[in-house]
């Protein structure tokens, strides 16, 4: 009679589980896209409401937030968005281009058919996607945002490095916050670059793949320092 409710148990743990996945993925997307502004308080009581969800687990994801730096604790004072700035642009900007270039070499050497489709069928919904931008629907924006990742992700994907991948993907998630509040998009020249990195790793070609990461990120860097108090928000 009791291995019933154990089960009942377990999936009421796992159910909360879930849901509280679910809000550190909402709040942690919040946060990148610029929906909570860099330095502003995250207020308990309301991001309960918004997200509902107990104040106890808002809590817990909080502190797994400030583990990625997307947050800062403040003592007894609460939680804010952690704020922007020049200098950690800078080192998000060389830590991808060192993990990313890193993951492309152990990738290239270990990818197969199946890795190869998986970088053509990112590429090919990437580029649909672009396509619309580059016609002027900005309402796509979010859409290219996660294209973007997914073909990025592909190319990498058989290094076969959890521990790589999970810090690419998160300093790739910093990076682009800046991106957001630079306006994200920068037009014909990230399609060609995406493009020329298509092309680069299909022929397994990781010097020049490495060279176009390390451009694109440059480029992107150069982007955002130019748009007019893109920083200035928030600004640590």
């Amino acid at each position: 009679m009791g291995e019933p409710v154990l089960r009942e148990r377990n999936q009421d743990s796992e159910l909360k589980e879930t849901g509280s996945e679910a809000v550190f993925q909402r709040l942690r997307q919040d946060i990148i896209l610029g929906n909570l502004q860099p330095g502003s308080k995250i207020k308990l009581e309301q991001a309960r409401d918004r997200y509902s969800i107990s104040i106890s687990s808002l809590r817990e994801i909080l502190c797994r937030l400030t583990a990625e730096n997307l947050v800062v604790a403040e003592g007894q004072r609460g939680f804010e968005v952690s704020p922007v700035s020049r200098q950690e642009l800078l080192e998000l900007a060389d830590l991808r281009i060192v993990l990313e270039c890193h993951a492309i070499g152990l990738s290239f050497s270990a990818g197969d058919l199946e890795w190869e489709g998986s970088i053509v069928a990112a590429h090919h919904r990437l580029a649909a996607v672009e396509r619309t931008l580059l016609a002027g629907d900005t309402s796509r924006t979010i859409d290219w945002v996660r294209k973007d990742w997914e073909f990025h992700r592909a190319i990498v994907a058989a290094s076969n490095s959890t521990t790589l991948l999970q810090n690419l993907s998160s300093v790739f998630d910093r990076f682009l916050r800046y991106h957001m509040l630079a306006g994200s998009f920068r037009g014909k020249a990230v399609v060609d670059d995406h493009k020329l990195l298509f092309e680069r790793a299909l022929a397994r070609d990781a010097d020049d793949a490495r060279q176009i990461i390390a451009n694109h990120v440059q480029q992107g860097v150069e982007h955002i320092l130019s748009v007019p108090g893109c920083l200035a928000k928030g600004m640590g």
